[in-house]
């Protein structure tokens, strides 16, 4: 009899917990401690955590796994941008946790992840800043950093250094750009880059051809965007990660190949 009363005690605590952070707009993530509460307070909603740097396609992938999707659904969350009359929505699935009802449809699950990349954008755009650098520009930049910084105090150097390779005219040559082009679900989706892979004919192919690829590699996260948006000043156009994941710059090819003999 006391197992019930306690049972029916854990349930409410928890279901008022989820009201709290729902009327409050807390951040769910504070609930995620909990592991064993998502079902009992609230057996139609899910708490979904999507970490930052994924593609579209890893995040259909926790939806399908937590939202008991089909392919069907899952395709269609992909594909959110055909129901939208747009291009590739790529890198506006935002990344943090979620609070998700389960009878939400992808088109409505894609939506909401679409309105908080708006409103989360929207708090670090400064004016003067979001008129020089085109948003969809930054988001493409962003999606880089995210997939090359060891962490986010190498953010802002990355963007100036993609930044100073995109106004010299020189070729980008990023390993993640490769990865995404080359990506799949049977292989991996970000598998290692070989020589032969710098070969493949894609427009994400940074070391064949100039320029920023046509879309986002990656869903991005906040400091990630926010570099984008606000590089750091440097004449690096080089960098590397060491074995402990220290980053350093050079300014010549020539320091660069040292950098590589030196820390690898």
């Amino acid at each position: 009899m006391k197992l019930k009363y306690l049972a029916i005690l854990l349930i409410l605590l928890i279901g008022t917990l989820l009201g709290i952070v729902y009327y409050y707009g807390l951040d769910p993530s504070l609930l995620t401690k909990l592991s064993f509460y998502e079902n009992l307070a609230n057996p139609s909603v899910r708490i979904i955590r999507v970490q930052e740097g994924l593609r579209k396609e890893e995040i259909a992938e926790i939806m399908f796994n937590k939202l008991d999707w089909g392919e069907a659904q899952k395709n269609d969350f992909v594909n959110a941008h055909l129901a939208l009359n747009s291009t590739n929505l790529e890198g506006r699935y935002f990344p943090k946790t979620y609070l998700i009802n389960k009878d939400k449809t992808p088109s409505e699950v894609s939506a909401t992840m679409f309105d908080e990349f708006s409103k989360q954008t929207d708090k670090i755009k400064k004016p003067k800043t979001a008129q020089i650098i085109n948003e969809n520009t930054a988001i493409k930049i962003a999606s880089i950093i995210q997939r090359e910084a060891a962490g986010k105090n190498d953010m802002r150097l990355i963007s100036g250094i993609i930044w100073n390779r995109i106004f010299s005219g020189m070729k980008l040559q990023i390993d993640a750009t490769l990865q995404y082009a080359k990506g799949n679900e049977e292989e991996g989706w970000w598998r290692q880059v070989n020589p032969e892979d710098k070969k493949i004919k894609s427009s994400y192919n940074t070391y064949l051809y100039k320029g920023l690829p046509p879309g986002a590699i990656a869903n991005p996260g906040l400091n990630a965007i926010s570099a984008a948006f606000n590089p750091q000043k440097t004449n690096c156009m080089f960098y590397l990660h060491d074995r402990n994941r220290n980053i350093h710059c050079s300014a010549t090819y020539e320091e660069h190949k040292k950098n590589i003999q030196k820390y690898y």
